[in-house]
């Protein structure tokens, strides 16, 4: 039973961390409650009247749960874990949905907020039935959490921080072996040739893009037999102040996330039967 939480807003600008982290050490939380597949960051644009920390992403993980009945737990745990770790400035959020039941209109939202300012209750409205909790702040980190789910479901959005394994692959790494953790290789270059399984790919950063609903790393020629990552980290940039939009601590402050910075009392807001 796969299982999609949507994380947002979990950091400020006096921050040492990011969503990423927060998600990733979430995921060692899990335990033997459900199975962690990966996590897939999705970037949310950068656009004037939008607040957000440094690159404005999000961030959902996706898990292979047991059954429905433990699906409660997952989302308490999730929750818990954002009221322990976010930062005094942040506005977090967390999002649940099955992915089966991922509704078209979270769909549509997800791809309406890479476009355009949305609202919180343009989130609430999206994801009607589904668990949507605002954790502090402000609350608008609900729709960085929706539309990391909507997106999810699309499956042409976003790339893995987490797929498998692929973290502890080795620099170079062989095609077959990417393969093995469920990872495609790609070329990109413009004459573009199959990379071969035996092939070998340089560059340490494995990031794999979501194309198809599939992790696919892309790659640039680079000799015979031999691939690099066509991307690479780049370095933590915080937002000027005047996007950056948080109040202090858990108070109502003034927005952070892709949002407008209003709305509250959605920690105990009902959700779906079954799944919170």
């Amino acid at each position: 039973m796969r299982l999609y939480l949507g994380f947002d807003d979990t950091d400020d600008a006096d921050a040492d961390f990011g969503t990423g982290r927060v998600v990733r050490d979430f995921c060692a939380l899990v335990g033997d409650r459900a199975a962690v597949v990966g996590i897939i960051r999705h970037q949310l644009p950068r656009l004037p009247g939008i607040p957000y920390t440094s690159h404005n992403s999000s961030a959902c993980v996706l898990l292979d749960a047991p059954g429905r009945e433990s699906l409660p737990g997952l989302v308490e745990l999730a929750a818990g874990h954002l009221q322990r770790v976010a930062a005094p400035g942040a506005d977090p959020g967390l999002c649940c949905a099955l992915a089966d039941e991922v509704p078209g209109g979270l769909v549509d939202f997800g791809l309406a907020c890479n476009g355009r300012k949305v609202s919180q209750a343009d989130a609430l409205r999206a994801a009607s039935g589904l668990t949507l909790l605002g954790l502090g702040g402000t609350n608008d980190g609900i729709i960085g959490a929706a539309a990391a789910v909507g997106l999810t479901r699309y499956g042409w959005s976003g790339r893995c921080i987490i797929w498998g394994n692929m973290r502890s692959l080795p620099d170079p790494v062989s095609v077959a072996e990417l393969a093995a953790e469920g990872v495609r290789t790609v070329n990109v270059d413009r004459d573009a040739l199959v990379p071969q399984p035996g092939d070998l790919v340089h560059g340490g950063w494995i990031r794999p893009s979501v194309l198809a609903g599939q992790p696919v790393l892309q790659v640039l020629a680079d000799g015979p037999g031999c691939w690099r990552t066509a991307h690479t980290k780049r370095p933590k940039a915080h937002a000027p102040a005047a996007q950056a939009g948080h109040g202090a601590g858990r108070g109502p402050g003034t927005g952070g996330g892709n949002g407008t910075g209003q709305g509250a009392g959605l920690r105990n807001r009902p959700s779906v039967p079954g799944i919170a």
